[in-house]
């Protein structure tokens, strides 16, 4: 149905260009740098997400930074030309970016006052982004207003999880998520965390836990617990170079809860991946509200 309106979220979704491509979802590319070199996250359009994390192995630091309201100009001008606007963001508690944003929306509603634009704070990143975004896409294409997709996605947002651990914590503790002597000693005892997107937008420590293969069985075990409707819907795997052990946890997932309609493993993109490093592993699906 066509649409007096244009559905758009960003790259920090996650949300792979095939299904972005499908939908005609436009995505704002959000910056990364790797070696001294700028690059755009394409959402694995260039299958790089592999090399990407090979790199950051051998001991490459990735930085990610914000981009700039000029453009966010460049990519929201042309629509309003022609069109309202409904932007699905990524969490507002994750970056100062959503500012950003928000100057270019003020500047562009002064020049093009007859447009409506609204921006959804969608308070997740990656996996639990995209599934918000294929749920209120789902609903721009029955031909609902922008105010009744921005509704579902607040009414919907805390019911989007993920449940993720890490292969090594120096790459949280980089990011001052925890402290390097946490790590340090985190790393000597094998401890593992147990992260949950959480009732604040922001990935919380849950538990933790001794050993990986624990720590994976608590991810299936909290899916477990706060899946619903599991028969209605996909859940995704991200992996950040851990493809085989995703395959397991979807086995694991598939005997703990056989009626989950899909499962489906996808690599964690390189804006992401830059904070968690490589061996980070999540599974995203719809459920209870979060608690955390």
């Amino acid at each position: 149905m066509e649409q007096n309106y244009v559905f758009m979220t960003d790259s920090d979704s996650d949300l792979l260009f095939s299904i972005a491509d499908e939908k005609q979802i436009p995505v704002v590319k959000m910056p990364y740098t790797l070696n001294g070199v700028e690059y755009l996250d394409d959402n694995g359009r260039a299958g790089i997400e592999e090399d990407f994390f090979h790199k950051m192995e051998a001991g490459a630091t990735p930085n990610t930074s914000l981009l700039p309201t000029a453009a966010y100009l460049e990519y929201f001008e042309p629509i309003l030309k022609e069109k309202d606007l409904l932007f699905i963001a990524f969490s507002s508690q994750m970056s100062a970016t959503i500012n950003n944003i928000f100057e270019a929306r003020e500047q562009l509603l002064g020049k093009y006052p007859e447009r409506k634009f609204i921006v959804v704070d969608t308070l997740s990143i990656s996996g639990p982004q995209s599934l918000l975004i294929l749920g209120a896409h789902a609903l721009y294409e029955q031909g609902k207003s922008m105010e009744e997709v921005e509704q579902w996605v607040k009414d919907n947002r805390m019911r989007a999880h993920a449940w993720l651990t890490v292969g090594d914590l120096k790459y949280l503790a980089r990011g001052g998520r925890i402290s390097s002597t946490s790590a340090f000693f985190g790393s000597m005892l094998d401890i593992k965390p147990i992260i949950c997107m959480g009732k604040g937008g922001k990935l919380d420590p849950a538990e933790k836990v001794q050993g990986r293969k624990k720590a994976l069985r608590t991810l299936v075990d909290r899916t477990a617990e706060y899946i619903e409707q599991p028969e209605e819907q996909t859940v995704l795997i991200m992996q950040a170079d851990v493809k085989e052990e995703a395959q397991r946890v979807a086995e694991m997932l598939r005997q703990r809860i056989p009626g989950i309609r899909d499962i489906r493993i996808q690599a964690v993109g390189p804006v992401i991946g830059a904070h968690c490093g490589p061996g980070t592993l999540a599974i995203c699906f719809m459920g209870k509200e979060r608690t955390i």
